[in-house]
């Protein structure tokens, strides 16, 4: 029986005779789908029996851990095959075919009007609280390929269409070695987005692929560095980055939880190895739920990890370091769990960065990082009263 089966064949398929399966892990999965799969592992794929009365085409992000699911299946008496290419085959078609100018005025008029206060309003608002942008200022707008970075370019766009602040802008790629498939969703995306890119490669991927302990933390250390460097090269003197408000309670959640320590994410720091460059995070203020809900108005499907290795690394460095997104995924769900109890709890941990009330704290460290205790200033407090 032929194992494999292309996109191109399965359009020919009656759909009430099959079910595609995406055995990918629930998070990937709630990122981006192909439209009526099923998010189900091998071993949960026995647990349903009427999948047995069906044609099943398994699907991973590339083809590649689905095809020995595939044949596992196939041996034990299921008409089950391979989708060849995997998600990112159909993401590519999906994006080809959907290549008219009109997308992008369409997703721009979404921004104008639909998502005008949750979304553009409250990128405004960050960069007016923050003084993220002066004028003159050239940014460099980092974009990974995300759903994210790539609201973050069309909000720019949008930011430059009311010319309030006379800035430049560059819409910055960086290729740390992406496969051809993650590459080419990257590029379509930008061309139906009307977003004009820069792209430089780098060979971080194949730098990193081989270091035993934590290859995720060193990846994005040197992805950073290279951004700050090619945006300097091109007389930037700002890189935005795309995180946004959920990222930034996650941050503050995690320090005290896992780090021992009270920081949260910066809406902007200087550079302490690229002089007379700073990072901003223009998305500060924008819940990721109304990102999400941008994404599905305007069925636009992005890419959610784009490194090559993603898919098809079983090393222990890999798996050791899945130990940071697996705190954050717990501190994700912690944060879901108590917003049920009390809606109140999400901008309750973001505003508590803003009230730190020195008096209350045991030790803090001052902008020299010289560490300070309360016993320094208790007993003049008390002899004062």
């Amino acid at each position: 029986m032929n194992i494999e089966i292309t996109f191109d064949q399965l359009a020919h398929k009656n759909r009430d005779t099959y079910e595609i399966i995406d055995i990918r892990d629930a998070i990937s999965f709630e990122y981006g789908n192909i439209p009526g799969s099923k998010n189900l592992s091998l071993e949960k794929i026995y647990e349903h029996p009427e999948l047995a009365k069906k044609e099943l085409y398994i699907c991973c992000l590339n083809g590649t851990l689905s095809l020995p699911v595939a044949e596992k299946l196939q041996d034990d008496g299921f008409l089950a095959y391979n989708l060849k290419g995997g998600y990112l085959e159909w993401l590519n078609q999906n994006i080809a075919n959907t290549q008219n100018i009109q997308k992008a005025r369409d997703v721009e008029k979404s921004l104008q009007k639909k998502f005008h206060d949750t979304i553009f309003t409250k990128f405004c608002k960050a960069i007016n609280v923050y003084d993220l942008i002066q004028p003159n200022d050239k940014i460099a707008v980092c974009i990974s390929g995300g759903k994210d970075s790539m609201l973050m370019a069309k909000l720019f766009q949008e930011l430059k269409k009311h010319n309030k602040i006379p800035f430049e802008v560059i819409y910055l790629v960086m290729d740390p070695g992406y496969s051809k498939a993650n590459r080419e969703i990257i590029e379509n995306n930008a061309k139906m987005l009307d977003i004009p890119i820069t792209i430089f490669e780098t060979n971080i991927f194949e730098s990193v692929y081989t270091i035993p302990k934590y290859p995720c933390y060193v990846c994005a250390r040197m992805r950073r560095g290279y951004l700050y460097s090619k945006a300097k090269e091109l007389g930037c003197n700002k890189i935005a980055l795309g995180h946004h408000f959920d990222d930034v309670i996650e941050t503050t959640l995690m320090s005290m939880l896992y780090g021992g320590q009270i920081e949260t994410m910066m809406p902007k720091l200087h550079s302490d190895n690229f002089e007379n460059i700073s990072l901003i995070r223009p998305m500060y203020l924008i819940r990721e739920k109304d990102i999400k809900h941008w994404r599905d108005y305007n069925n636009l499907h992005f890419i959610q990890c784009a490194c090559k290795f993603t898919d098809t690394c079983t090393s222990d460095a890999c798996l050791a370091d899945s130990n940071t997104g697996s705190k954050r995924k717990k501190v994700k769900e912690l944060i879901a769990k108590l917003s049920k109890e009390d809606p109140q709890i999400e901008s309750s941990i973001f505003k508590s960065t803003e009230n730190v009330n020195l008096a209350k704290i045991v030790a803090y460290k001052d902008f020299d990082g010289i560490k300070h205790n309360f016993n320094e200033y208790y007993e003049n407090r008390s002899n004062k009263k």
